[in-house]
């Protein structure tokens, strides 16, 4: 799987809406949604920065790494 977009999960403990986040990161809804849904091929370090300084987090809190092993049993079931 690669990297993971943690991004939901701080707009949820920070209580701030996708909006409100692109509102503040200036980006648009459109490019912030494709990021926060794991589609995102790429993002640039001035986005990440200003996500950061507006949800108040480091980049780990948002960006995860999980490899294909833990992805694959991820799906399993006991």
């Amino acid at each position: 799987m690669g990297i993971v977009v943690n991004l939901d999960v701080m707009m949820a403990k920070r209580k701030m809406s996708l909006t409100e986040l692109a509102g503040e990161v200036d980006i648009t809804l459109a490019n912030l949604s494709i990021l926060k849904n794991n589609r995102a091929k790429a993002v640039r370090f001035t986005t990440l920065e200003a996500i950061c300084r507006a949800l108040n987090c480091q980049p780990g809190d948002i960006l995860e790494y999980v490899s294909e092993e833990e992805s694959a049993g991820a799906g399993e079931q006991d």
